[in-house]
């Protein structure tokens, strides 16, 4: 999914093999990613080119006219079985594949727009009759789409609307009857109906994308860092030889301090699976995938996508999102869907990278850049053409042409300001040195291939910067996407949703932490690696916050796990996942305490102390590792308590899968077993324990225990509210839990009650 696809990985593995030795060699001890790009691309063959081209044509990114029938047909069978969710996808996706101002896209707009409605977002069913009437719907099949245009207005509290929609609608058919008697009635009985509900109807909910910019809106950094923009004030940038950059505490910082709120300066949606059309039995796809449920750019959540107009791939949120991603950079992508979903998603990150590099003042970038292709003991003709047409009218001074002013720390301006743009994105380090010679030469021909594919194309526009016409451009921004695609091997950030699963009638929902698309964000690349970190950074759409997870003194170096945790992982497995990765060994104090401990396992596959916490030593009688505590306890008596506990884990689940009626105390009992296992895995404050507190806030309130459940709901809001802030979807649930149980009128004394099964989506 990173990387290019496995056959284009063999292919070009396969021609690596075969080139001569002295070209490999070359290839190999190529000192600047300049030498290896140009040296690989003079390598493309057009037969390499039409296989990738082949592997391409694979994937179904443009508009099929046949499609959007075959999934108006599918989701109405989804709609007839009450499955409204999976309708609505359906229809999106012939949305997708219709022409604009086709009988097609206004169907398929009109059944959306019923499904919408079936699930209550009434002001996207609105929009999608709007766009379902823009695009011609029918003039026959009008009136049942008035109706629920009006029956949404009513809902939404806006009364005036909804009387001027009926009266058009009985205007109309006055006008114009051309229903049967049987179908008058009906509509005359709506309408009344409709009347009577609209002089009741006063309020107007809140919509999400309205509660979506409160949230970020209040998601603000304390104090200004004018070093940092994206940075609190409570932090500072530093560097030195061995540690690089990193952000340290400028003052003591409390757990849930909100050190960085950073957008990405370029994020890529994954597909999911969206294996090629080879690999399915039917020509069209009806499997839900990330890219039907989120926009493309700013990957918000929605379920009425807007699909751009000349692919059927990408997919917005609404028009605006899709003139924005036009403007920078889908004009280009467009037409390049199944090549770049063959590339993978670093080529892609990399292209649009350099895309939306056009809009910013990259001179001193593309200078820097030039310099690099200059500096080399040889010259070949090519090389020196491209650098003399690249540094000539660059702007500036003529006394400061081709000279470069560096700045105190790589990717600050000369002023020492680290900002969000391609400057900074352009100073993470790419490790060349540390990739093998093969995924070098697999990075770069398929850079040069989709330079290529640019070129012939003609849609590629330079930045301002780069004199246009000279024909050569091109490959500078090549050498560019080529040093992006290497960076993303250490610098590439997961961005990553909580999905919940189960419906309305579970008493609880399982949720599980999915990798939604692929940022860079030059300020959180800042901070180095723990095993066990200080701070946890959740999303909220394409920006990313990082909070204190714990106190950090002042002084102290702001931390960020990798990936690899000391909760998760033995440190040999942690070591081999750095070193392979990101190529480094890793001595943060989680690494070093267990370098130096005695126990052979880490510490949630070992036995703690419980009176101190510390290791527990030993083979058939364990002993406390502390010199301070004198505690000891036989293996055999903790091994049978520790399955005891798996067991009631394992009862647990299944009461919670299951969900009958009265199970809710039996799970209640068999979660808190296993919340001690979590606390001892991954500690009291971890994300990982308010998950499991929220699961069983939620037990308890739909068992009805009022004082079980408020005292649950307030450890996982204590909890959540250190990794997430005010504004995760858990905390919001929470909240309306806690709301309502105060609501409630006092219990009279006497025997106990079993409560309604209630849940707020």
């Amino acid at each position: 999914m990173d990387l290019p696809v496995d056959e284009w990985k063999s292919y070009v593995f396969q021609k690596w093999s075969l080139l001569p030795k002295s070209t490999q060699v070359t290839i190999s001890t190529a000192e600047t990613l300049s030498d290896i790009f140009l040296h690989s691309s003079l390598l493309l063959q057009p037969e390499d080119e039409m296989f990738l081209q082949n592997l391409s044509r694979g994937y179904l990114v443009e508009k099929d006219p046949n499609a959007p029938l075959f999934y108006r047909e599918e989701g109405n069978k989804k709609f007839q079985q009450k499955d409204y969710m999976g309708a609505t996808v359906l229809y999106s996706k012939g949305i997708s594949h219709s022409r604009p101002h086709t009988a097609d896209i206004s169907l398929c707009y009109a059944n959306r727009s019923a499904a919408l409605f079936h699930l209550g977002q009434h002001e996207m069913c609105l929009k999608d009759i709007m766009s379902a009437q823009m695009h011609g719907y029918p003039e026959r099949l009008q009136p049942k789409m008035m109706l629920r245009k009006a029956e949404c207005l009513v809902t939404l509290g806006r009364r005036q609307e909804a009387s001027q929609t009926i009266s058009d609608l009985e205007s109309s058919f006055a006008a114009k009857p051309t229903l049967t008697a049987a179908q008058f009635q009906i509509l005359q009985t709506n309408l009344c109906r409709l009347k009577m509900k609209a002089q009741e109807k006063e309020s107007l909910t809140e919509t999400f994308p309205a509660a979506l910019t409160k949230a970020l809106e209040d998601m603000d950094l304390k104090g200004e860092n004018g070093q940092v923009p994206s940075a609190s004030s409570s932090v500072s940038l530093r560097t030195d030889p061995l540690r690089g950059r990193y952000l340290v505490a400028t003052k003591d910082i409390l757990p849930g301090e909100l050190l960085v709120k950073e957008d990405a300066f370029v994020s890529v949606l994954h597909p999911g699976e969206m294996p090629p059309l080879c690999h399915l039995e039917s020509k069209w796809d009806t499997r839900v995938t990330n890219g039907d449920l989120y926009c493309h750019r700013c990957l918000d959540h929605t379920l009425a996508t807007v699909p751009c107009d000349g692919c059927s791939y990408a997919k917005y949120c609404s028009h605006d999102c899709m003139q924005q991603a036009w403007d920078l950079y889908h004009s280009v992508e467009c037409s390049l869907g199944g090549l770049l979903l063959t590339l993978g998603v670093f080529c892609h990150i990399a292209l649009r990278s350099t895309l939306v590099a056009r809009f910013e003042d990259a001179s001193k970038v593309i200078r820097k850049l030039c310099g690099e292709i200059r500096n080399r003991d040889t010259c070949s003709p090519e090389r020196e053409t491209l650098v003399q047409t690249l540094t000539c009218d660059l702007g500036g001074e003529s006394e400061n042409k081709g000279k470069m002013l560096e700045p105190p720390v790589p990717g600050c301006d000369l002023n020492g300001k680290y900002e969000s743009n391609y400057n900074a994105v352009f100073h993470l380090l790419p490790h060349t040195g540390n990739h093998s010679p093969e995924h070098r030469f697999l990075c770069a021909l398929s850079v040069s291939a989709l330079c290529r594919r640019l070129e012939a194309a003609g849609c590629y526009k330079p930045a301002a910067a780069v004199p246009p016409g000279s024909g050569s451009e091109l490959d500078v921004w090549g050498v560019a996407m080529l040093k992006h695609v290497l960076q993303l091997h250490c610098n590439a950030q997961a961005i990553t949703t909580i999905q919940h699963t189960g419906s309305k009638e579970n008493s609880v929902t399982n949720s599980r932490q999915v990798r939604l698309a692929t940022g860079i964000f030059p300020v959180i690349s800042l901070l180095n690696h723990s095993c066990s970190p200080n701070t946890s950074v959740s999303f909220i759409s394409t920006v990313a916050t990082v909070r204190a997870s714990q106190q950090i003194g002042k002084g102290q170096e702001i931390l960020h796990c990798y990936g690899p945790h000391q909760s998760r992982m033995r440190a040999a497995e942690r070591q081999q996942k750095l070193r392979s990765q990101y190529f480094f060994d890793c001595s943060c104090a989680a690494c070093q305490n267990e370098k130096h401990s005695a126990a052979t396992g880490p510490r949630w596959e070992a036995f703690c102390c419980r009176s101190c916490g510390a290791l527990m030593q030993g083979d058939d009688v364990l002993i406390c590792g502390s010199t301070s505590c004198t505690e000891s306890v036989s293996r055999d008596h903790l091994i049978s308590r520790l399955q005891d506990l798996q067991q009631q884990v394992g009862m647990a689940r299944k009461l919670l899968r299951n969900d009958k009626p009265g199970d809710w105390q039996k799970s209640a009992t068999h979660l808190q077993k296993s919340l001690q296992v979590v606390e001892v895995r991954h500690g009291p404050s971890s994300v990982e324990m308010g998950h499991e507190l929220f699961k069983l806030a939620q037990l308890f309130f739909n068992g009805f225990a009022i004082p079980e459940a408020l005292n649950t709901i307030q450890k996982a809001e204590k909890v959540l509210m250190v990794h997430y802030g005010p504004w995760n979807d858990e905390i919001q649930e929470l909240q309306k839990m806690k709301s309502c149980l105060l609501d409630l009128p006092p219990i009279p004394a006497g025997p106990s009650v079993q409560g309604p099964n209630v849940f707020f989506q």
